[in-house]
């Protein structure tokens, strides 16, 4: 190249390049070993594995760079906020005339005691149980009361109110509290006592689950969220709690033991609640999935069903012989019950003729005795019946004929059983004695039924109602009776035996 001098001066003139180089010479050469203190911000993770990030104080800022070689060397994790002191070389980046540096080594400055502290506070809670899974509780699947612990003023509240109410209208209790200082941790860990005091069924709601919620900030603005008392207040609390703090980089001790660890506090309202759209999608899809199951169900028991009809014998088929049977007996029961009723009528009229006081009272014991057996036998045929109608669908008709044809015939046999009944009581000999009559009979005992029966002076019995007297025939005296004339032996009439009335069934 070739230096071309100003008319006035004799100093050569650098290009650019020349320029840049030169200066990453000085400063690599001045300033090769340096160490800085400042806090971290703008903290990249590069996909190659290069970190780069600036490191700051009140009033200025430089940019630096760890190459990946030296990341795994690095004291502590680059994160934004936190305050190091790094060891490394001022060099320059000629392409853009920025000066940077090349970190070799990072320790933490300023909250290096606090991180040290939380580590040992982490410890101790490990030890004791507090961050194991088995304690944590299940979150409702469908919170009627969510309870939110954060600043009134905040972005944080109205991204929480926001997607619940998309996602899951529901009652939403807000417990406003400080969120940074030193006085946020004693707030929030009295919001959680307060929220677990309310009474179940109260004026007040109790929420079903807390959402202990704050937006990002550096480590010191977090800090509060590293308290033990505040730790131990989150585990110890009865309704399951979300912690929700900072941004999904930044972790506080309350993330350890609340039940569920939320990257942001949006994230939270979405882990506390469902999406109803879903959920009937969901029930819709199960109630599709119900009627398909009991369609398929219904129609395989069907199938079933018909197959296991076509081995058996057709209801006609099965009644067919019973229904022949009972239109047979039907037809000639009419004529039966007439052909017998004209039996017993003729053998009454021959029974009539010889009737006696004597044979009136066996007779009425014979027929109130058959009466009787009758009645049982119809109160038999009664029981029977209804399984003989449950066999075919004409029984009934046919008992309702048997049974007018029964009533019939008791109520025929009642009228003349009457009739005999009066007729026997016409003929008792006795029944005149009720009128004032008397019965005379003779020394032997035969009833005299007229006047010339007797003959004057004979001894005669005078039978009244009321009892007996004797005397005598025209006046007193004895008159010795003629002996009894023998009795003419009778012949004793065949009797015509007394057709069977049959079983009505």
């Amino acid at each position: 190249m070739t230096d071309v001098a100003a008319p006035d001066s004799n100093a050569p003139a650098y290009s650019v390049s020349e320029l840049a180089f030169a200066l990453k010479r000085t400063l690599e050469t001045s300033y090769a070993h340096v160490r800085l203190r400042g806090e971290l911000s703008k903290v990249t993770h590069h996909g190659n594995g290069h970190v780069y990030l600036t490191i700051k104080d009140d009033k200025s800022a430089i940019d630096g760079v760890v190459w990946k070689g030296s990341v795994r060397g690095l004291g502590v994790r680059p994160e934004h906020g936190l305050e190091v002191i790094v060891t490394g070389k001022i060099t320059t980046y000629p392409a853009g005339s920025r000066y940077q540096i090349v970190i070799e080594s990072m320790e933490a400055a300023g909250v290096g005691a606090l991180l040290a502290q939380l580590e040992r506070l982490k410890a101790k809670l490990h030890g004791e149980g507090l961050f194991e899974a088995s304690r944590k509780r299940a979150l409702p699947s469908m919170p009627a009361v969510v309870g939110v612990i954060t600043s009134p003023t905040g972005a944080v509240i109205r991204d929480i109110l926001h997607r619940i109410r998309d996602r899951w209208p529901c009652h939403v209790l807000v417990w406003p509290v400080v969120v940074q200082g030193d006085q946020a941790a004693a707030q929030v860990a009295g919001a959680i006592r307060g929220f677990n005091a309310i009474t179940p069924g109260g004026r007040v709601p109790r929420p079903d689950i807390i959402i202990v919620a704050r937006g990002g900030g550096s480590v010191e603005d977090l800090w509060a969220f590293n308290d033990e008392t505040l730790a131990r207040t989150v585990a110890a609390s009865d309704i399951p709690l979300i912690s929700a703090v900072g941004h999904e980089t930044d972790t506080t001790l309350i993330d350890f033991v609340s039940d569920r660890r939320a990257p942001t506090p949006t994230a939270a309202a979405e882990i506390a609640t469902p999406v109803l759209g879903e959920l009937r999608a969901l029930v819709s899809d199960y109630d599709r999935r119900l009627n398909r199951c009991g369609s398929r169900v219904l129609e395989e028991r069907r199938t079933r069903l018909v197959s296991a009809a076509r081995a058996l014998p057709r209801p006609a088929d099965l009644l067919a012989l019973a229904q022949q049977r009972f239109d047979i007996a039907a037809g000639r029961l009419d004529a039966a019950l007439g052909r017998n009723t004209a039996v017993h009528a003729q053998d009454l009229l021959k029974i009539t003729a010889r009737l006696s006081p004597e044979a009136l009272g066996r007779q009425h014991k014979v027929k109130a005795d058959r009466l009787g057996d009758l009645s049982r036998r119809m109160d038999l045929a009664a029981r029977r019946a209804p399984e003989r109608i449950a066999q075919n669908a004409r029984l009934p008709a046919l008992w309702s004929r048997l049974n007018d044809a029964g009533k019939r015939r008791l109520q025929r046999d009642a009228d003349r059983l009457s009739g005999l009944e009066k007729l026997r009581q016409s003929l008792n000999p006795e029944r005149p004695l009720e009128l004032g009559f008397a019965l005379v009979r003779k020394a032997d005992g035969a009833l005299a039924r007229s006047a010339g029966d007797l003959a004057a002076g004979e001894r005669v019995n005078l039978k009244f109602k009321s009892g007996d007297r004797d005397a005598v025939i025209d006046g007193e005296g004895v008159v010795h009776a003629p002996p009894p004339p023998a009795l003419k032996p009778t012949r004793a009439k065949p009797t015509t035996p007394k057709p069977d009335q049959g079983d009505l069934f």
